[in-house]
């Protein structure tokens, strides 16, 4: 059985849309003309199609994987079948791409293949990741309790990506408009100002000459700037697509003393907290550090995971293979240490993952909380030197009259 999205014209000529299943698409046609609903487009959703349009329409986002997994693991919880819970979860859809992607998981559903390879046909919408956590509840028979953890574990990898996102709102906002309103002031109102000075012929002060030089070199040279400013931007677009720049950038990075820590604590926090649910949903080490690699964005810090995920392989311990570069945080690697020698490593995982995000979140605050300010100053600054390179031949002009 495959599914099939139709738009429709009912009765009373009102337009219908929605999703119909049926063996052929003749007889969807047929059994929609039976509910008195006369076809104007109709398109199958099972297979490549719906793939394709997720695809190219890139998934859903985060949050709403995030509440779509919520919702499911909640259906499951209360005893609905999988096909109950993507019937129900079909309804609940608000954007049309999603119902798209849950009327083919259905349909894959229907004729007879797991859940997991049904997510399988939709690898932008459902991550390896996601498909191998919810292939290993299947395995275990705790589809249930494994969907609600996978749920906790993107709320929470959301909700923490939110809170760095928005730390960095309020700086970048305040650099935007300094930046803005310099510039307009260098260019329309310091010439004007200061051009009335100019035709007194007397003799400006250091700092008003000085501006002028700068008003005037904004005004002859902004626009070779500006052009300058856009093609740096498309060589930086350029040297993006290639994999040896973003390394180098990575490891640049790693090494500047506040964004390196950042980057390394997000990082670890991330690592840990998808090994934490991979190993505690039963998935073996191994399996769970090939699938934990994608999450970990720093090349560098990959290049490492991947190397430990060798070491591991050819019988090594994991503590001792992500502490082989140095580069993990020592609270990582002895946490690991301890999980391995209990027999509680997804517990230690768990703890290792809480006290980077916190960690994380810490350094953001203060991070942000000191650049704001410190923003709001040098603007200030700018803008008490342009208003008193301005005041300072008013000042002369009165002393000479006195």
């Amino acid at each position: 059985m495959a599914g099939f999205r139709y738009q429709a014209l009912d009765g009373q000529g009102r337009a219908v849309e929605g999703v119909v299943e049926a063996d052929t698409a003749r007889l969807a046609r047929s059994n929609l003309r039976e509910q008195g609903l006369w076809v104007s487009e109709m398109a199958e959703l099972a297979g490549g199609d719906a793939t394709g349009k997720a695809n190219r329409r890139g998934g859903v986002s985060t949050a709403e994987l995030a509440l779509l997994t919520r919702q499911f693991a909640t259906l499951l919880d209360a005893g609905l079948t999988i096909e109950q819970a993507l019937n129900v979860l079909i309804e609940q859809a608000e954007q049309p791409r999603l119902r798209d992607v849950l009327a083919s998981v259905r349909s894959e559903i229907l004729s007879g293949a797991p859940l997991s390879a049904a997510l399988a046909r939709h690898p932008r919408v459902f991550p390896e990741l996601y498909r191998t956590i919810v292939r290993a509840g299947e395995e275990s028979g705790r589809a249930s309790a494994v969907m609600s953890r996978l749920a906790d574990y993107i709320e929470a990898r959301q909700a923490l990506t939110s809170k760095v996102v928005l730390a960095f709102v309020y700086p970048m906002v305040v650099l935007s408009v300094s930046f803005i309103v310099i510039v307009g002031m260098l260019y329309w109102v310091v010439p004007q100002m200061v051009g009335v000075f100019q035709s007194a012929k007397q003799t400006l002060p250091l700092l008003t000459r000085a501006l002028l030089w700068l008003s005037g070199s904004v005004r002859e040279y902004g626009l070779l700037g500006l052009l300058l400013l856009i093609a740096s931007g498309f060589a930086l677009a350029a040297a993006w697509k290639k994999e040896a720049f973003r390394r180098w950038l990575d490891a640049t990075t790693l090494g500047l003393p506040i964004l390196g820590r950042l980057s390394r604590a997000g990082n670890t926090a991330r690592l840990a907290s998808t090994l934490s649910i991979l190993v505690g949903s039963g998935v073996p080490l191994l399996n769970a550090m090939s699938a934990a690699v994608g999450v970990v964005d720093n090349r560098v810090l990959r290049e490492v995971v991947s190397a430990a995920t060798r070491d591991v392989r050819e019988g090594g311990s994991l503590s001792k293979a992500l502490d082989s570069k140095k580069l993990f945080p020592p609270v990582l690697i002895h946490l690991i240490a301890s999980g391995e020698a209990s027999g509680r490593l997804e517990v230690m995982l768990d703890k290792a993952a809480q006290q980077q995000a916190g960690e994380l979140e810490q350094r953001v605050a203060t991070f942000t909380s000191l650049l704001g300010p410190v923003m709001v100053l040098l603007m200030g600054v700018a803008v008490l030197l342009i208003v008193l390179a301005i005041l300072l031949p008013v000042f002369e002009m009165n002393q000479l009259v006195k």
